[in-house]
């Protein structure tokens, strides 16, 4: 298992944190997804076989926020 932080802008409620969960855990080999508001984050631990942080990136990046990797 492999652990990325991506910087996320663009959250500004709690229905975005669940929103960016819910499209970070929907990914197979996502194991845990805990994205922090007031950080601006998300720590992801994931199996680097089965999907990359460009792929996170995207996904995060097409519902309409900003995301990089920290």
């Amino acid at each position: 298992m492999q652990k990325v932080t991506l910087r996320i802008e663009g959250m500004h409620c709690g229905g975005c944190v669940k929103s960016v969960t819910r499209i970070l855990q929907e990914f197979d080999g996502v194991a845990i997804a805990n994205v922090n508001l007031e950080a601006a984050n998300a720590e992801v631990t994931f199996d680097h076989t089965k999907v990359s942080v460009a792929d996170l990136i995207d996904a995060v990046e097409n519902a309409g926020f900003d995301a990089q990797q920290a």
